[in-house]
């Protein structure tokens, strides 16, 4: 199941409460289940959260959010994250494919998307920018836009460390690394 045992229903109010605003309706994560268990845990987790609607579009957003996973051989995370948002982030199936495959400057990206790619290649091997890949942002990004781009890659490999480690088995609705 998972190393640490997710909180079973029924939950306690605050935590669904929780669970209500994060999963719109639908049944929380394993992964949401788990770290609920654990209130300074839970709270630490939900306070660094990037999944409202900040200075990046959803497309930038799960862009930078699934190359990360990828990165960081999540595929539990890069799944849930795929299936959830990626027909509305107007992820092509080359795309997705290509947060896990492909390389930073594929044809499939705009420049601009390309320069976050990179930025979130750079961060993960060096877990820096160096003045090239950070000007490179710059010519398409404002500063909140960056800023938020580096946070989302910081996070999503915190969450990747989490979901490996815990060795969270895939959500049945998520989406599979391609072959």
């Amino acid at each position: 199941m998972s190393r640490i045992a997710p909180l079973d229903p029924p939950y306690a109010a605050d935590v669904q409460q929780h669970f209500d605003r994060i999963m719109r309706g639908a049944p929380p994560l394993l992964l949401f289940r788990v770290m609920a268990g654990h209130p300074r845990a839970w709270e630490k987790f939900r306070g660094g959260s990037l999944l409202d609607r900040g200075p990046l579009s959803l497309r930038e957003r799960e862009v930078v959010i699934d190359r990360t996973c990828a990165l960081n051989n999540c595929e539990y995370e890069w799944g849930v994250h795929v299936a959830a948002f990626g027909a509305a982030a107007e992820l092509s199936a080359e795309q997705v494919e290509a947060t896990v495959r492909g390389k930073a400057d594929a044809s499939c990206w705009s420049p601009a998307e390309q320069a976050m790619l990179a930025a979130a290649d750079a961060l993960h091997a060096r877990a820096t920018l160096d003045d090239a890949e950070f000007a490179a942002l710059s010519v398409h990004y404002d500063e909140d836009q960056i800023l938020e781009i580096i946070l989302l890659c910081g996070f999503y490999r915190t969450v990747s460390y989490l979901a490996n480690a815990l060795d969270l088995p895939l959500e049945t609705t998520a989406a599979r690394f391609p072959m």
